[in-house]
Formats: structure tokens, C-alpha cells, sequence
């Protein structure tokens, strides 16, 4: 007899950068599925969401995770804050939950492991998750700016706060159902 396999549920996490966007889709926090870096130069924001679309359809997940992107919660230029609000109608489109973490809520959920800058939070995205390892660039000078591939490190340290955070609203639940 044969079983099918239930279908995958996958979570994608994408970290706007001035240059593009680094994106992770995970099926939990120790599973990892694809990731990668988009470099866009010409039309950035109408070319990036051709691709978000495009991993939307391919993967097809339930959640797509952002970092806050609010003028009020975010140091973000305009230009990203409208891609993650183009972002964010896209996935509603597609039927995709949304969820968004501030700064201080990634910065909390590895505070545990002594990591609050982004480069010591990527460090333990990278003990975490091995296969993320290798990508993990040298932490940046004073006057330099970010690697590429931090961007990949940046959405997997979103992607792990949210199934931290939905885990703990999950067992506040059953506390709640007894």
C-alpha cells in the first residue's frame, strides 16, 4: 500500500536590502528547506516582488515573515517600507498568513544565547541551523557595508522568532483549553 505524504508546510521569511533581498523557507526551525540572495539592480521594487510572487508560487507557504517595517518601528528607508507593504498585500492576494517582528523581538529570542547585535545573532543562526553555516560571513567593519549573504541570516533569525513566538502562543492555548 502506498501513503501519500501529507503536503509540506512551509514558512518564507525575506530581508529587504538596499540591493535586493535574502529570503528563507523553512518547514520548522531545525528544517531549513531553500534560501538564497536576490541581487536586483534596475526597478528594484517592481522586480522584487516578480520574484517574492514567484517563491510564493513555488513554495506555496502558509506564513510569510517580515522584520518590522514601519516608519515608527523601523529605521527602514521609504522605499523598503512600501516594498514590505506591496510584500505584505501580495502574500494576502496569495492567502498567506503574515507575520512581522520588531528588532527588540528578534534581539529577544536569542538574548538566551548572549546574541543581540546582528552579526552575534547571525553566529547563532549558524550554530542552530548547520547547512547555513558555510554562508555566514566575517563580521563587518566600521566601514563597510553588510554581506550579501547576511540578508539569508537576517530572515532565518525572523523565521526562528516566529516559530519561537508561535510555539509559545500555542501551549498558552492548551494552558488555556484545560
Amino acid at each position: 500500500m502506498i501513503v501519500a505524504s501529507p503536503p509540506k508546510s512551509f514558512t518564507l521569511a525575506v530581508h529587504p536590502t538596499f540591493a535586493g533581498f535574502g529570503w528563507v523557507v523553512a518547514e520548522g526551525p531545525l528544517s531549513p528547506h531553500d534560501w538564497g540572495v536576490a541581487r536586483i539592480r534596475i526597478d528594484k521594487n517592481s522586480n522584487i516582488l516578480k520574484r517574492i510572487e514567484r517563491l510564493i508560487a513555488r513554495f506555496q507557504p502558509e506564513t510569510l515573515v517580515l522584520e518590522a517595517f514601519e516608519e515608527h518601528t523601523s529605521a527602514r528607508r521609504k522605499r523598503i517600507t512600501d516594498l514590505c507593504r506591496a510584500m505584505v498585500a501580495l502574500a494576502r492576494d496569495a492567502g498567506v498568513e503574515i507575520a512581522v517582528f520588531s528588532r527588540g523581538d528578534i534581539q529577544s529570542t536569542f538574548g538566551d544565547v548572549g546574541a543581540r547585535s546582528r552579526h552575534e545573532i547571525a553566529e547563532a543562526v549558524a550554530r542552530h541551523v548547520p547547512s547555513l553555516r558555510a554562508r555566514l560571513p566575517r563580521k563587518r567593519r566600521a566601514w563597510q557595508s553588510d554581506h550579501p549573504n547576511m540578508s539569508i541570516f537576517n530572515a532565518m533569525a525572523a523565521a526562528l522568532t516566529h516559530f519561537r513566538l508561535s510555539c509559545d502562543t500555542l501551549l498558552d492555548d492548551l494552558s488555556a483549553d484545560r
